[in-house]
């Protein structure tokens, strides 16, 4: 089936817009929205500092001292963004949320309206910038994500033009930086290169999501598979007793809500891809949103989306109620929610997935998570600490512990290393290595020379307080000359690959003259 033209507003730089609509930042200044300590967006003049994304906090000031730093806050980003919605409302139907920052509605019925696309999407751009004082840009192409990137580079792509237009972009614009780093290792960095993979291969090869990747990467229509409607009983509904009128109380709320969503979908063996969240004021007024999602929407996205349209929405009655000429504190009360219901209005088949760390994907996994958040929560993000392989030269400078949670992208895997020591890793590498002795054939220990030559070849070894063991096989050694600039953090040494006589394989180390196991083989 042919995929449906998509009409996408993008607001740039959102969150930097959203902090000076919400909290009075100046926007027309150097502005930087972190996240998890490096930044998220930053702002025009911060860009021409040179800050840009990814760039951890301190960098980021280096580059532009005068930086204003902000902490991203999903919620106000929403709250900001609501308005702009109904904006868009205004003049065409069935608007759907991507992101706060972004929205998507169909392109046929406001171009049938307003004449054509090109000025269905002059008009919406110019309704915007009249009721809430905000830039935006219009995309139009088939498929949501095409018009998201459409929406990127202002343009309208003709119609059946898609597949050209996405095909010379990079492999980036995917969004997946796990599946783009190794899509780029294997020669593949723009989006028509990818696309050009025949599809079963990429399902078999690198799983459910690359395969979802590469229909978006071929202009075809986001849904992966064939979406089918929900079983009537599927959605979730919850009243309120005590009406929904604090931030604090919807956020519980939508968590709760959300899980019980993600059960009965798991239920049926069903994932959710655009989801209609409809709430009921005291007052008896009905509120409507939807989101979409390119991918396939985890309880934890449930639950994020959830939360950040009810605080819009709670946000946005209080504002109504502000009264003149007084703080937004003295507001009363918004009119409280007394009921809400999640309809799943997109669903798919939720099969495919390999079993992960923790079982079967599914409940188990959530559930690990759940338990993993919650200690953070408790403890602090560092409470909770998982490993990333990075690049190096020695197995334990190569383990680096990472926040559960943050990024996990691996750092200078494939780069050039000299000193490395070949495949396979060790299966152990001690926490402290193991002191040791190398001895020759005459029972003096082994040296190693500037030029690398050995004072006679190993013959025993004694790690810890064992017994002597004979040698019976040995490979080395691979020299290290770190940091020889910096008299206080030199570093020389010689590793050697150590097979004994009782099966036992070690990685060792010659250093100031000491030896030491550094890990072990099996």
């Amino acid at each position: 089936m042919r995929p449906v033209r998509m009409l996408v507003v993008w607001c740039p730089d959102w969150p930097v817009v959203a902090a000076e609509i919400v909290d009075g930042y100046p926007a027309r200044e150097a502005v930087a929205v972190m996240h998890a300590n490096r930044v998220l967006v930053a702002s025009p003049a911060a860009r021409e500092e040179g800050v840009r994304r990814g760039l951890r906090k301190r960098e980021a000031q280096g580059r532009c001292p005068h930086l204003i730093v902000i902490e991203h806050d999903p919620g106000r980003d929403m709250r900001a963004f609501e308005p702009v919605l109904a904006a868009v409302e205004a003049i065409a139907a069935g608007v759907e949320a991507l992101r706060p920052g972004a929205c998507a509605l169909a392109a046929r019925g406001p171009a049938r309206y307003h004449g054509s696309e090109v000025a269905a999407a002059e008009r919406i751009v110019e309704q915007i910038a009249q009721a809430c004082e905000v830039e935006a840009q219009v995309g139009i192409a088939e498929g949501t994500f095409a018009a998201g990137l459409a929406a990127r580079a202002g343009v309208v792509v003709p119609d059946g033009e898609t597949p050209r237009f996405l095909a010379g972009l990079g492999i980036a614009a995917l969004g997946r930086p796990h599946l783009v780093d190794l899509l780029r290792r294997l020669g593949i960095h723009t989006l028509g290169e990818f696309a050009a993979l025949p599809g079963a291969d990429v399902l078999d090869r690198f799983g459910f999501d690359a395969a979802l990747a590469h229909r978006l990467a071929g202009g075809r229509d986001e849904r992966p598979f064939a979406p089918r409607r929900p079983p009537a009983e599927i959605d979730v509904t919850e009243a309120y007793d005590e009406p929904l009128d604090r931030v604090d109380a919807a956020a519980f709320a939508a968590r709760a809500l959300a899980e019980r969503l993600h059960d009965r979908l798991g239920s049926h063996g069903l994932a959710c891809t655009r989801l209609a969240i409809e709430a009921v004021t005291e007052t008896g007024e009905e509120l409507v949103r939807t989101w979409r999602h390119d991918g396939l929407l985890t309880v934890n996205a449930i639950a994020d989306r959830l939360r950040w349209q009810l605080e819009g929405w709670l946000r946005t009655a209080r504002a109504r109620h502000v009264p003149p000429n007084g703080p937004a504190d003295e507001a009363p009360p918004a009119s409280g929610i007394v009921r809400l219901r999640l309809v799943p209005e997109g669903v798919v088949e939720h099969l495919g997935l390999q079993p992960g760390l923790w079982g079967e994907a599914g409940d188990e996994r959530d559930r690990a998570h759940r338990a993993l958040t919650r200690v953070q929560g408790l403890l602090g993000p560092d409470a909770v600490l998982t490993a990333v392989l990075d690049g190096g030269r020695a197995d334990r400078s190569r383990i680096r512990l990472v926040a559960w949670g943050d990024e996990r992208s691996a750092q200078g895997v494939e780069a050039p290393w000299p000193g490395r020591i070949p495949g396979p890793s060790p299966a152990t590498v001690y926490v402290e290595p193991l002191p040791a002795d190398v001895l020759d054939e005459d029972g003096n220990p082994v040296r190693v020379s500037g030029r690398l030559e050995l004072s006679g070849e190993p013959k025993r070894v004694r790690a810890g307080a064992g017994e002597p063991v004979e040698v019976v096989g040995w490979a080395g050694p691979w020299p290290v000359d770190e940091r020889w600039w910096d008299e206080t953090e030199a570093r020389r040494a010689a590793r050697f690959q150590l097979l004994l006589a009782d099966g036992r394989a070690f990685l060792a180390v010659l250093r100031n003259g000491a030896w030491h196991m550094e890990a072990l083989y099996d």
